[in-house]
């Protein structure tokens, strides 16, 4: 499959709430949440008011001229938070997009451009269960800590 990562164009920020939905990890056998969970406040930190901050990058997949994957970093405070310094990774495809090789490769991209632009570290945090975790730790993020459900991953450059 032919495939084009690039930068997020400004009429794509809208896009990113789908990913955010996407995003969102739904154990089998579980019914997906309504489409209304993105607008809580917890997860709007991750797309709200996007580009306006220095520290908000995108990448997105583009399959025949259609957008079907989007990675993003920015600093906020939310459950992968580890200091001020360091952007929150979040990284979603649409279903049919998944497994193929086009995440791992959404997130080198992004960690190379991270690494361009100077910064030390990136994080993210995943639940235990979900199986993208695997993935984190095959581009070289590291478990630096964890709650009941939740591992808090950092990736350092």
């Amino acid at each position: 499959m032919h495939y084009v990562i690039r930068e997020l164009q400004e009429n794509e920020k809208s896009l990113l709430n789908d990913f955010l939905y996407e995003a969102i990890y739904v154990p089998d056998g579980t019914a997906l949440p309504s489409k209304d969970i993105i607008y809580k406040p917890e997860l709007q930190v991750y797309v709200s008011d996007f580009g306006e901050e220095k520290d908000d990058n995108c990448l997105v997949t583009e399959v025949d001229g259609r957008v079907v994957g989007a990675v993003w970093v920015r600093i906020i405070n939310d459950y992968g938070h580890v200091d001020d310094r360091t952007p929150s990774f979040a990284i979603s495809l649409y279903p049919d997009y998944r497994g193929l090789g086009i995440g791992t490769k959404m997130m080198k991209e992004m960690l190379t451009l991270l690494i361009n632009k100077g910064y030390e570290k990136v994080s993210l945090s995943v639940q235990k269960a979900n199986y993208a975790y695997k993935m984190y730790l095959k581009v070289g993020f590291e478990i630096v800590g964890e709650n009941e459900g939740e591992y808090i991953m950092v990736h350092y450059f």
